[in-house]
């Protein structure tokens, strides 16, 4: 009786235990969702940001070459002159009798030529008959090439005195804007004086100097001569102000230097902008993107798709064909927008986690939705410079 009693506790136990065991069996967990992105190679234009500074298009210091009191300013301080417009007038009292003098000199010795004419032109004849000797005739012709000579000299003199008293106008070598003046009428100029009267630069175009060090030209030219980097050609320059904002109009690259500066070991690289509203300056600090080259099977990820550990490395989480979470290392160079420039460990093809990166881990399963496409802005500088776009076919790029 014990016996039976016994066992049927021993199944009743039995059975509840099995019940408990089904019920605290935990349900089998969901696969994460991450939004991923699928690479792809597109080609880039890389630019470099490089200081510089704006420079006059042209340079002028006006000063007298000839002697004189200033007896009237002719211009209006910090305006536009044109080239040849009068800028100063001296007194040109003694250069206008200078002038005069010299007219008189010319007219006397054209006066002595015309009878030295003359007299050749007779003895030519006499001498035929052997009325005057041979000796007579040479003598009237050589005194007819000597008063020639004379009236040419006499002329060059009169030349010289004009461009003397022309030189007491004292005019702009250049048009542009002029400067501050640096005398006042009464004061004394002398020719060839070391200070400048005043300055003209022309500021319409503009240049602007930049400085590139010389191991990012050999960087450059390295990866132009690898293949990794095709010529840029003449792409236009962006020109950004001291205040961080786009100047309205871009510049082209005029040349590079063909020395190094020993003292700071870069190169000097000038680029020519428009300045029609003088809105740039000489002496103004700017900052330039240039374009380097352009790289036509190159791979952006996303920002928030690459990781950072505290040594500096860099890794993305990748989805796999099978749907697993993979880590892989990768090297990345710049920043272009918001996405990195991979140079090694990632392909075209590869689905990058830019989402749910909290919630995975390597080798754990996932649901991987492809991210959407970022919108692209439509504003009016973009639909008045598409033909520009699309022959550089390719987005602007910047070191970081």
């Amino acid at each position: 009786m014990l016996n039976k009693k016994a066992l049927v506790s021993l199944f009743i136990a039995s059975a509840l235990l099995t019940a408990c065991g089904e019920k605290s069996a935990a349900p089998q967990q969901m696969a994460p969702q991450v939004t991923v992105v699928t690479l792809k190679t597109e080609p880039v234009t890389l630019t470099r940001e490089l200081p510089g500074r704006t420079a006059p298009y042209k340079v002028a210091e006006v000063r007298p070459q000839v002697n004189g009191i200033v007896k009237q300013q002719l211009f209006r301080e910090g305006g536009l002159v044109d080239a040849n417009q009068p800028l100063y007038q001296l007194d040109d009292a003694t250069y206008r009798a200078d002038v005069d003098s010299a007219k008189a000199s010319l007219q006397r010795a054209e006066a002595a030529a015309n009878v030295a004419r003359l007299n050749a032109a007779r003895t030519a004849d006499l001498v035929k008959t052997g009325a005057v000797s041979k000796q007579e005739n040479d003598t009237a012709q050589a005194g007819l090439q000597q008063a020639r000579a004379d009236v040419a000299a006499a002329r060059a003199a009169l030349q010289r005195a004009q461009i003397q008293l022309d030189y007491a106008r004292i005019t702009a070598p250049i048009g542009g804007r002029i400067g501050k003046s640096a005398v006042t009428q009464g004061a004394l100029v002398t020719a060839n004086q070391s200070s400048a009267l005043a300055t003209v630069q022309q500021l319409d175009p503009i240049y602007v100097d930049l400085t590139q060090s010389t191991a990012e030209i050999l960087r450059l030219r390295k990866a132009l001569d690898a293949g990794t980097l095709e010529q840029t050609g003449d792409l236009p320059v962006t020109i950004l102000l001291e205040d961080g904002t786009v100047y309205e109009r871009r510049g082209k690259l005029e040349f590079a230097e063909a020395s190094v500066d020993p003292t700071t070991g870069s190169v000097l690289l000038r680029v020519v902008v428009p300045n029609p509203d003088n809105m740039l300056l000489p002496g103004m600090y700017v900052r330039a993107e240039i374009g380097r080259g352009i790289r036509e099977n190159a791979i952006l990820v996303p920002q928030q798709g690459i990781a950072r550990d505290p040594k500096g490395s860099t890794s993305a989480m990748v989805v796999t064909d099978e749907g697993v979470v993979a880590q892989r290392s990768v090297q990345v160079s710049r920043t272009i927008g918001s996405k990195w420039l991979v140079e090694e460990g990632l392909q075209a093809g590869d689905r990058v986690v830019i989402a749910g990166l909290q919630k995975i881990r390597p080798g754990a399963p996932v649901q991987a939705a492809e991210a959407e496409a970022e919108p692209v802005p439509v504003t009016g500088e973009n639909a008045a410079s598409k033909a520009e776009a699309a022959e550089v076919k390719a987005p602007a790029a910047h070191e970081s």
